[in-house]
């Protein structure tokens, strides 16, 4: 089976404590990964946004310690502030996972608890 490189994307909102961003970056990734059927040997890395009022907790440290159902330690993760944009919206956390994954598939990305609106043309109706 042939593969390539692909880049998935997602979004989600947050409030500014700890928990919040822990809980919200967790339910994202895992949903993405799971989605897009990853395993631990297909990624390259993972990058996060986070717009300028969340600053109670890094992403990418909210990935590793917020859950135990995916292990991520060999993973490169890096996390950036978000460019501000008038009329954006607020409380975003944006992900960019780039993976191999099989050369026909179609990536899934994901876009939840408010990131729905930056996207709504890929934001999935539960």
């Amino acid at each position: 089976m042939a593969e390539r490189l692909y880049a998935i994307r997602g979004a989600t909102g947050a409030e500014n404590t700890a928990e919040s961003i822990q809980k919200n970056v967790c339910e994202m990734c895992l949903r993405l990964f799971s989605e897009n059927r990853l395993a631990q040997g297909n990624f390259v890395s993972i990058q996060f946004t986070i717009t300028d009022d969340l600053d109670a907790m890094n992403p990418a440290m909210a990935l590793r310690k917020g859950q135990d159902d995916f292990d991520v330690s060999q993973i490169p993760l890096f996390c950036s502030q978000e460019p501000k944009i008038m009329g954006s919206p607020k409380k975003m956390i944006r992900v960019l996972v780039t993976a191999y994954m099989d050369e026909n598939s179609k990536p899934i990305p994901v876009y939840i608890n408010g990131g729905e609106k930056l996207r709504p043309d890929f934001a999935k109706k539960l």
